[in-house]
């Protein structure tokens, strides 16, 4: 083996190279060699970001929050890659066994990761106690053990490459870092765009962990096996068989695991369980007498209960405040709001702007949920348009009375641009004469601060506000997929905000009433809503 901090002539071939660039030991050329070398980095780079953002994604749907969850994915990692690469330090003198040990546990760790996290939440995540946070506690694990085996890869590379062929120490770890870097490009894109969508999170996973093992046993086991004993290889193959056995069976089993941990999470009635291009859709009940439910990446979003006490809430005072011939419906692809729309006379056109296209698909398609919106989207006056909230307000012409904002949750880190002055000025600019916006703005009771935000910001973007709730006892709309429902029992309310460009007649229905103007002292018109408002 090389001694790596001995002075080396940039290009020699290493001692006792033969004739052609030949290495000692090993099966290939030089030049041959050090590309595979890089190849396998590539490789394994993308592998290590896809772990990564496997992990940040499963988060984010599980405990919500992406930004948190990814802050805390992130930091760990690259912290645990430090500590990594410091502990590699004491392999590099048995670098290729080492490197052989350290891509199948990452394979393992790696590819097991996100079916882990997901039981943990599924089966224990409503213990509570000294568990209560335990997902949290196991996503800082994994983050913590992937980090640290990803580091020890560059180290162990480095002694590898210079194996083939000794080189300036800024070469070596140039040419490592632009495979490292090029790898992570394709993993990071390759994970949005080709894993998530055609394969799902958790068999994405076990692909990449499959891939991980190959290249690794691969590379060290094809290049570089005269430099492990004989004993060593025997482990080392019969580690990749264990790893790639246990991946294999993961993957067959993986549908099986997903009914179960989905019926631990949303009960024994899952009818419909779909990944579309932009969320995970979960429908429940809906049959033999049992209330329908609509899950969005892990979020109730409708309650057949009582989405009606909501989606009148929402709709009615809008509508019976003044002229309603032509509605503008953001979001609420599920059709409810649609719904209590077209229960006004005098409504001549309806848009819906809504991102998920196969959320409207299901409104149409899914007997229980069809019933549910009475159809609404078989009317000839309502038109669905596929597309961002932000963006529909961006690029349309038209002018509309009455515009509905039945988006995500205000406290979801994702949806804050649509809580924004300049999305409520977007809005503003679509409004007729007399037209009114009404947004929903989370629950007033729980979290004042975030309603009272939100009316703060729309009285910013320059509409005069009426704010107002509604109450009941059961849950139709939860901001959160932590299970933190509250106290059994306790009264639910949702929270409004009707704006116009003057002072709107706010005309209540049924439960709905004014809200308190209880107003938080300092709070200021926010710009871009923010999760911290939820505190």
């Amino acid at each position: 083996m090389i001694d790596p901090h001995a002075p080396a002539t940039p290009g020699a071939p290493p001692r006792g190279a033969g004739p052609g660039g030949t290495c000692p030991g090993l099966p290939v050329k030089a030049a041959t060699g050090r590309c595979l070398v890089l190849a396998g980095v590539f490789v394994c780079a993308a592998c290590g970001l896809v772990y990564e953002l496997e992990l940040v994604a499963l988060a984010s749907y599980l405990m919500g929050d992406s930004v948190t969850q990814a802050s805390v994915v992130l930091s760990v990692m690259v912290f645990a890659m430090g500590i990594g690469s410091l502990v590699a330090k004491r392999l590099c003198c048995r670098a290729a066994a080492g490197f052989g040990a350290v891509e199948a546990l990452l394979a393992l760790v790696g590819g097991c990761s996100a079916m882990a996290l997901y039981a943990a939440f599924a089966w224990t995540g409503d213990w509570g106690g000294v568990w209560e946070g335990g997902s949290r506690y196991l996503l800082v694990a994994f983050s913590l053990v992937i980090g640290l085996l990803i580091g020890a890869e560059v180290p162990l590379l480095m002694e590898l490459i210079q194996r083939i062929r000794r080189q300036d120490a800024g070469g070596a770890v140039a040419d490592l870092f632009a495979a490292d870097y090029v790898g992570a490009l394709v993993g990071g894109l390759a994970f949005p765009f080709l894993l998530l969508p055609l394969l799902g999170q958790l068999t994405g996973a076990l692909i990449t962990g499959t891939v991980n093992a190959i290249v690794g046993g691969a590379l060290v086991l094809g290049l570089f096996r005269q430099d492990l004993t004989r004993r060593g290889r025997r482990l080392l193959v019969v580690a990749n068989v264990v790893v790639l056995g246990l991946l294999a069976s993961a993957a067959v089993h993986v549908d099986d695991f997903e009914r179960a941990a989905r019926q631990a999470v949303y009960g024994h009635d899952v009818r419909v369980a779909l990944q579309t291009d932009v969320q995970e859709v979960v429908l429940t009940g809906g049959s033999d007498g049992r209330p329908l439910s609509l899950f969005l990446d892990g979020r109730l979003r409708v309650s057949g209960r009582d989405e009606r006490r909501y989606h009148e809430a929402l709709v009615h005072p809008a509508m019976r405040s003044g002229p309603h011939a032509r509605v503008l419906v953001l979001g609420g692809g599920d059709g409810l709001a649609v719904r209590e729309v077209l229960r006004h006379p005098g409504v001549r056109r309806v848009d819906v702007a809504e991102l998920d296209a196969g959320v409207v698909r299901l409104a149409r398609t899914d007997p229980a949920l069809s019933a549910l919106n009475q159809d609404a989207y078989g009317d000839p006056r309502v038109r669905v348009v596929n597309t961002d909230a932000f963006v529909r307000l961006r690029q349309t012409r038209d002018t509309y009375d009455v515009v509905i904002s039945d988006l995500p949750d205000p406290g979801i880190t994702a949806s804050t641009k649509l809580y924004s002055q300049e999305f409520y000025g977007l809005a503003r600019r679509v409004l007729a004469e007399r037209g009114r916006l009404v947004v929903h703005a989370g629950p007033v009771a729980s979290r004042p601060r975030v309603f009272w935000t939100v009316d703060a910001t729309v009285r910013a973007a320059g509409l005069r506000t009426v704010p107002y709730r509604v109450g009941g006892r059961d849950s139709g709309f939860a901001a959160g997929p932590d299970r933190s429902r509250g106290p059994a029992g306790a009264p639910d309310d949702w929270g409004f905000v009707l704006a116009a460009r003057t002072t709107p007649v706010l005309s209540l229905s049924g439960a709905a009433r004014a809200a308190e103007r209880t107003r938080l002292p300092g709070l200021p018109p926010s710009t871009l809503m923010h999760p911290r408002y939820a505190d």
